[in-house]
């Protein structure tokens, strides 16, 4: 256990020290953390041996999503939804759509042994796009502003609606049997989403009201204050969990009224929430590199592999292309739009989730789910800032 974290800490520490150099380069954060984690992990090296069950790895990713749930609905600006010919409202209101529905066309074409509800859940684990294996692009001020700010706020929000339908599924899945699936789903919206929606926006509520007490009083600290949104978010999770509800919708309900409600002071309140997920974050994509990564490698298939690399490009790029119908963009800007759909985090955490779920086909989607992220990681990775660059002299004023 100690020699596991001194590797980590070790880890950590050089790449704190080269974070700016290795991020300017054509290789994303993730992507090392991945590679190190398979580096270091029993596959290769072996100097890392987390000892961490299902359970352990499960709670983490969980937690890990929850605190970029809640941190991506604060952040979210609304007002940008109907800006740029709509552009973010278009890629969540027809583009998602589209894309889980095409997932699941595709997959039964792929997978025609696999259950029709596991491959719903396939095409969904694999719909959310990742803001932060994309953050070469969005925070790339040689990409036009209305892309970047798009891409943005539809990767803060798609993983947020793609939790009920992930949801959704799985009690159908568990319950295949059931001679009323539309009474499930009935029950279903009324306890998970009911329970997390209620409790996401009570604690929300309740948490500004003492922020805003504590504040005309002088009660706060600087120090202190930056820990009241992270607690809230963990607070929402967990409470809606212990109700029966879904702590990740109660999470990003919860983050969207408190991002609201908050206003201005939420970037410096939601700022050491945020480097406490980047520190989950590294080290879920760490173990998944030394633990999950070696699994699916094995099991991967020549179907398995080919499914991926149409989720990376049909299957986003088609239903994009589709929903950009009427716009001004040029040709390159809608395939660029089109491209910049990594998978990453919550595609990750879908995963780990279905582990503990009894699936006919857990050897296909799993390892679907894995190496459609390792080639989103590695491909996205490498194209991010040379597109981006491109994409920018083509916008320069003449």
């Amino acid at each position: 256990m100690y020699q596991d974290l001194a590797v980590l800490a070790a880890f950590l520490i050089v790449y704190s020290v080269f974070a700016a150099r290795l991020e300017s380069r054509l290789f994303s954060g993730p992507l090392i953390f991945m590679l190190a984690g398979l580096l270091m992990g029993p596959a290769v090296f072996g100097v890392l041996q987390p000892q961490v069950n299902h359970a352990g790895l499960r709670l983490l990713a969980e937690l890990t999503l929850a605190l970029v749930l809640f941190s991506d609905a604060a952040n979210a600006n609304l007002r940008v939804l109907k800006a740029h010919e709509g552009l973010p409202l278009r890629l969540l209101l027809i583009g998602l759509p589209l894309t889980l529905g095409a997932g699941w066309l595709l997959g039964l074409w792929f997978f025609p042994q696999v259950p029709v509800l596991e491959l719903a859940l396939l095409a969904t684990i694999l719909a959310p796009t990742d803001a932060a294996l994309g953050k070469s692009v969005v925070s790339n001020p040689a990409v036009p502003a209305p892309v970047r700010e798009g891409l943005n706020v539809e990767s803060g929000l798609n993983d947020g609606i793609c939790v009920p339908v992930l949801l959704a599924l799985l009690t159908l899945l568990l319950d295949v049997h059931s001679e009323a699936p539309a009474l499930l789903l009935v029950e279903f919206l009324l306890v998970e989403l009911g329970i997390g929606s209620v409790v996401g926006l009570v604690l929300a509520f309740l948490v500004w009201q003492l922020h805003r007490l504590a504040t005309e009083r002088h009660w706060q600290t600087p120090i202190w204050s930056q820990l009241t949104l992270p607690g809230l978010a963990v607070l929402c999770f967990a409470a809606a969990q212990a109700l029966g509800g879904s702590g990740f919708i109660a999470a990003f309900v919860g983050g969207l009224l408190a991002g609201y409600l908050f206003g201005r002071s939420k970037h410096h309140l939601l700022q050491a929430g945020e480097e406490f997920s980047s520190l989950l974050s590294v080290l879920t994509w760490v173990l998944f590199g030394a633990l999950i990564v070696p699994m699916a490698w094995a099991l991967a298939t020549p179907e398995v592999w080919l499914y991926a690399l149409m989720s990376l490009t049909l299957i986003r790029i088609l239903p994009v292309w589709i929903s950009l119908l009427g716009t001004r963009m040029g040709l390159e800007t809608r395939l660029f739009i089109a491209w910049f759909g990594p998978r990453g985090l919550a595609s990750v955490v879908f995963a780990i989730m279905l582990m503990d779920v009894p699936l006919q086909a857990e050897n296909t989607l799993i390892p679907t789910a894995i190496c459609t992220v390792l080639l989103s990681v590695l491909l996205h990775g490498l194209s991010a800032v040379p597109w981006s660059q491109r994409l920018g002299r083509r916008h320069l004023p003449q």
